[in-house]
């Protein structure tokens, strides 16, 4: 019974302990990241570095094609930094992980509503997290400079990632509102930075990868 009782005691310091070790990790992260992105991520139109390309993350679409609020917040921005001259393609990226949802594809069309010529919108079909979309990019399109647009709580991880795989890449603040669920929101960014810092530190590669598509040439 003493054994018992002295094996229990133990297990408990060491998620004590553990549990102490990983809020130091993520305490950590959540200010190394902001600092190191600090000087890459823009608020105003006139302020950014101009690019060939946008990089839209992808967010949730519903039932019925239609982008959320999120999303077409991110592909609003976009198009803004189109018609100011900021940026000359959208790579449009997200999940279409089943034939029934397609992130891409419902981006594609809002824009090609709002007369963006198709020859300027290349869609990333495998983008299902954001280093797979900061990969492919470089990997698959080509993309070495780019403008990452989504909202301001994301793009610190984002330009991280894409600042570490020596991408020359700057952010975007696509807030237009307050969301819904964006307390949420940012309290998951704390384990997705965890998430990016181990895929970087291990160097992993995309669930696909694929042929060459240069953002520079014809689209797909």
């Amino acid at each position: 019974m003493r054994f018992n009782k002295l094996l229990a005691l133990r297990i408990v310091r060491y998620l004590i302990l553990l549990g102490f070790l990983g809020l130091l990790l993520t305490t950590y992260l959540a200010y190394h990241i902001n600092k190191e992105t600090e000087a890459y991520i823009y608020d105003r139109v006139e302020e950014l570095p101009s690019t060939y390309t946008a990089l839209v993350l992808g967010a949730s679409v519903r039932r019925n094609g239609e982008l959320s609020t999120m999303l077409r917040d991110r592909v609003e921005s976009a198009l803004l930094l189109y018609n100011k001259g900021k940026i000359k393609r959208f790579l449009v990226s997200g999940d279409n992980r089943t034939t029934n949802y397609n992130e891409p594809v419902a981006m594609k069309k809002y824009l090609l509503e709002r007369g963006v010529p198709e020859e300027d919108i290349f869609m990333d079909f495998a983008g299902f997290d954001t280093y797979d979309s900061v990969y492919r990019a470089s990997y698959i399109f080509e993309v070495d400079s780019a403008i990452v647009v989504s909202q301001r709580f994301h793009l610190p991880r984002a330009v991280y990632i894409a600042r570490s795989m020596g991408l020359n890449f700057y952010g975007y603040n696509g807030d237009r509102r307050e969301y819904e669920l964006e307390s949420r929101n940012r309290f998951r960014e704390v384990a997705a930075n965890v998430k990016a810092w181990i895929e970087l530190l291990i160097n992993k590669e995309p669930h696909f990868k694929g042929d060459k598509i240069p953002i520079t040439g014809k689209n797909n």
